[in-house]
């Protein structure tokens, strides 16, 4: 292909990402799920204006690092740290209930295999991405309602953070497992080595951008800074510590999120993200996403893969969430709230395609619950809600 064609192929995808997610957003729905719909729409599955390219799948790892870059850069360790010990136990939950239920699904579908094989790994990595939550849709429903500062939203909002640590940790460890020549013990040192050493090294960071903080309030060089931290921890951790570089990238947002200036970091961020990158990333898992293998049996595995996923994180959470002193209506919504996925998943999938953990067909079942979980979620959060309201006015 002539260099010149990758002009018309990211032309073709920004434009059509950016019109299909204003649509989605019209309709009230995600505006990253009309951006996945333009690379369905414009790739090889329909009209075939775009084949995929190691250009573009570059240009995607570059989106996918800064929007985990900003995803670390919202967290509120403080927030976090407030609600600890329920949030913690509500997200463990939701990580732990959807990744024995993927595997149980997958292992039900194709049979199971033997601990260790790539078979064994594929069946976990399918509860990986049961394991990812996204609470934007969640946070806007109940900031609609007035109600993302009470019991329930904080709980919520908490729960979901820790629940994306603890998801980068879970994906950490499949995929170093599942690389070749390495063994358990190899996986968990490199593990806790990188680490301690995002530790040591991000607080000594910390103290720099704090420096330049005082120094440098609000200017271009923070940014920079900012990006070139996120990009040295994406290196480092595939580099000397065989981690998923979107892992280093998500720890260099925490490093960042308290210092004064991270709303603007993220800002910065966001413009070279929400104009090229993040479009490119989101189009070009619908470019890679294929219906030429879709069988009777694989189209089952994705409506039960959508069950599986929603009811997992309503019963994990909701169930934690009754044990730790909420109401069984409270719960219930807990549950609901959890249920959402979005970029995380599509992250944790992306990644996986790339190590050779999931083939390109499953992406249909990943994009059917992002799109199913993110219409039904604000619908049964409003019902729960309003039957509150009813009740207060009774």
């Amino acid at each position: 292909m002539a260099s010149y064609e990758v002009f018309y192929q990211l032309a073709i995808i920004i434009v059509s990402a950016k019109l299909c997610g204003l649509l989605a957003r019209k309709l009230h729905a995600p505006q990253v799920v009309g951006e996945i719909l333009a690379g369905l729409l414009v790739g090889p599955c329909a009209l075939g204006l775009v084949a995929g390219s190691d250009f573009i799948t570059e240009l995607a790892e570059i989106g996918v690092i800064m929007l985990m870059f900003m995803a670390g850069l919202e967290t509120d360790l403080r927030e976090l740290a407030r609600t600890g010990p329920v949030a913690l136990l509500i997200a463990c939950a939701g990580v732990l209930v959807p990744l024995a239920g993927g595997f149980l699904l997958y292992s039900l579908f194709y049979g199971f295999a033997a601990v260790g094989t790539n078979s064994f790994f594929r069946a976990v990595f399918i509860g990986v991405i049961l394991t990812a939550t996204s609470v934007s849709i969640t946070v806007e429903t109940l900031r609609e309602m007035g109600r993302l500062k009470g019991k329930v939203g904080t709980a919520i909002l908490s729960a979901a953070i820790i629940d994306d640590v603890l998801g980068m940790i879970v994906l950490t460890f499949v995929v170093g497992f599942q690389s070749e020549g390495s063994s358990g013990g190899t996986v968990i040192v490199n593990t806790l080595l990188f680490f301690l050493f995002a530790t040591v090294f991000g607080i000594l960071c910390y103290h720099i951008f704090r420096f330049l903080d005082r120094r440098y309030s609000r200017s271009h060089r923070i940014a920079i800074f900012g990006l070139v931290l996120c990009l040295f921890l994406a290196y480092s951790a595939e580099k000397f510590f065989g981690i998923a570089d979107i892992t280093g990238a998500y720890i260099a947002g925490i490093i960042l999120c308290n210092i004064q200036d991270s709303e603007y970091i993220e800002q910065k961020i966001d413009v070279s993200s929400y104009m090229m990158f993040g479009p490119v990333f989101f189009a070009s898992i619908g470019l890679k996403t294929t219906f030429d293998g879709m069988t009777w049996e694989l189209f089952g595995f994705s409506i039960c893969f959508v069950l599986v996923g929603c009811i997992a994180k309503i019963v994990g959470c909701g169930l934690v969430s009754r044990a730790c002193g909420f109401t069984g209506e409270e719960s219930l919504k807990i549950g609901v709230g959890m249920m959402t996925r979005g970029e995380v998943a599509l992250i944790v999938a992306q990644k996986g395609l790339s190590v050779g953990l999931l083939e390109p067909v499953y992406f249909a079942s990943v994009i059917l619950l992002i799109i199913v979980s993110s219409v039904i979620t604000p619908i049964l959060l409003k019902l729960l809600f309003s039957r509150d309201t009813r009740l207060e006015s009774i």
